[in-house]
């Protein structure tokens, strides 16, 4: 899993596995879902990302990591 924040459109993209999308549906207002091939999630975008979430913190709660890396 990978978190992308794109400051310029205060987006934040959580990319649940690699994977092209081939379909985007909106959940709800600001919240959209790709779908891979099969039909599964591949990532979710949260629009006003800033304003909605807590962006300066991080916290993985009983989630073992294979790696962790830090930019």
């Amino acid at each position: 899993m990978k978190l992308h924040y794109y400051p310029e459109t205060d987006s934040l993209y959580i990319e649940l596995r690699e994977g092209a999308s081939v379909e985007t549906r909106e959940i709800v207002d600001g919240l959209n879902a790709d779908f891979g091939s099969d039909g599964a999630v591949v990532g979710l975008d949260i629009d006003g990302a800033s304003k909605k979430l807590d962006l300066g913190t991080l916290e993985a709660i009983a989630l073992s990591f294979a790696t962790l890396k830090a930019a």
